[in-house]
């Protein structure tokens, strides 16, 4: 499943918007839940308009260049609960990333391994402080489950490090 198609379908399900619209909400908004470059947005708008989920028109306002402007048609509404509910079943075991790194922590010396450790537990409590700055969207609950959902995963990754270091220090693993 595609988890970009749903994200711009979505947007499209509040408004008709141009491509620099979508592009620049995802990018504003959405930052700590999608990395989706503008050239994906694009090539996943001209996808859906070939399948009959988007319509596109062409709109232009005084010396500006024209832009296309896209809006969802009722496939693409289909579409969207469709990927909808698969998104909000959808689990997976995947292997976060650092995790390889774990298998084979044992060929550094204990003493890099834990100033390595203790590094990355400052990049994910720096990731914590900005998350959790993040002000609370007034429209709906979706958007404030999605950013609880990655700071939940954070502080889970948080308290497995400060274990581990504690285990590193105590030489208990």
């Amino acid at each position: 499943m595609d988890e970009r198609e749903l994200l711009v379908l979505g947007l499209l399900m509040t408004q008709s918007q141009h491509g620099y619209q979508i592009n620049d909400f995802i990018e504003r908004n959405l930052g700590q839940v999608s990395d989706m470059k503008k050239a994906t947005a694009y090539a996943i708008l001209k996808r859906l308009d070939k399948q009959g989920c988007v319509n596109v028109t062409v709109e232009q306002e005084g010396n500006r260049p024209p832009r296309q402007i896209y809006s969802i048609t009722e496939e693409g509404k289909q579409l969207f609960y469709e990927l909808l509910r698969a998104s909000l079943i959808h689990a997976e075991n995947t292997t976060p990333d650092g995790n390889i790194g774990l298998m084979f922590i044992d060929h550094l010396s204990r003493r890099d391994a834990k100033e390595l450790l203790r590094i990355k537990l400052d990049k994910v409590q720096g990731l914590i402080g900005a998350i959790s700055k993040i002000p609370p969207h007034d429209e709906g609950i979706g958007v404030n489950l999605s950013f609880r959902h990655r700071l939940a995963l954070l502080e889970c990754n948080q308290n497995f490090l400060i274990q581990t270091l504690q285990e590193l220090e105590d030489e208990t693993i």
